[in-house]
């Protein structure tokens, strides 16, 4: 299911004391199956763009077209953009009510009109899918460690199959363990059901090794939107908004300052090795 955004533009608290513009002109399109991700300094408008991509918040102008329609048309149907536009904001785990594992999946199916034996089958799916063993499933979510705990609340969402996958910092809190669990998980999902993904991080690691294009928020405006190389080979102007490059871009760089003829336009440590072995051999 595409995505387009035309001009977007949000004013909290317009026309009070304390208006403030947070969306300034925002246009970008995602593709079917496009694995995303939204980098921004705290109050670049990261978290409130992506409000506006299942409805929760409704844009002072400008347009949001899902699947070709834009959600502001008269009587468009926005619980049913939401169970196709799946959000999981951070710490979501804080959303976790019932009783059980398996009880808390449900919930999303049943409120599709679902019956409890297809809400079940759909719930064991998404479990299984992030990675959440059957043993579980009769356990209290609340006595979870943080990473399952996580793993639960992501599996609530794709158990209403949604089309478009949004996370909103889905690591924060978690050790490197947990965080790289979760984003492998996630990736893997992207890639079996073909979802489209937006990710929103502040870990230029994690967006450089998963994404396939980055769109930079500044001040509530696109700043870059391109490949990850691209974006990172920017590194200088990154910095003075806040952000910076993964470690390995300025590795490259300083290597390339000390005379290694490599190419400096990578962003995994995969693909350093590869660009950093090729100039060695150069040298020789």
């Amino acid at each position: 299911m595409p995505i387009k955004v035309e001009n977007l533009n949000y004013i909290y608290g317009e026309k009070t004391a304390y208006e403030k513009q947070a969306l300034k002109d925002v246009s970008f399109s995602i593709n079917d199956g496009e694995y995303v991700g939204i980098i921004g300094h705290t109050g670049s408008g990261k978290s409130t763009l992506i409000q506006h991509l299942n409805g929760l918040i409704k844009a002072t102008s400008g347009k949001v077209i899902i699947g070709g329609q834009n959600i502001y048309d008269d009587k468009y149907d926005f619980r049913a953009l939401r169970f196709k536009v799946g959000v999981v904001f951070q710490y979501p785990e804080h959303q976790l009510f019932e009783e059980t594992v398996l009880k808390d999946v449900c919930f999303g199916p049943k409120n599709q009109g679902y019956s409890k034996e297809e809400a079940i089958e759909k719930a064991k799916k998404a479990l299984a899918l992030t990675g959440v063993l059957p043993d579980q499933y009769e356990a209290s979510p609340f006595e979870l460690s943080g990473g399952q705990k996580r793993r639960v609340a992501i599996a609530g969402v794709l158990a209403m199959e949604p089309e478009v996958l949004v996370l909103d910092e889905p690591t924060a809190g978690l050790d490197p363990q947990g965080r790289d669990e979760i984003l492998e998980q996630i990736a893997h999902l992207q890639k079996e059901k073909k979802l489209t993904v937006i990710l929103v991080s502040h870990s230029m690691e994690d967006v450089a090794k998963y994404a396939d294009r980055i769109i930079v928020m500044n001040k509530g405006k696109v700043l870059f939107n391109d490949i990850p190389s691209r974006v990172f080979a920017h590194y200088k102007e990154l910095e003075t908004v806040g952000l910076a490059a993964p470690q390995v871009t300025y590795i490259m760089e300083g290597l390339k300052e000390k005379g290694l003829p490599l190419e400096t336009e990578v962003t995994t440590i995969k693909e350093a090795k590869k660009e950093i072995l090729k100039a060695l051999e150069k040298k020789r």
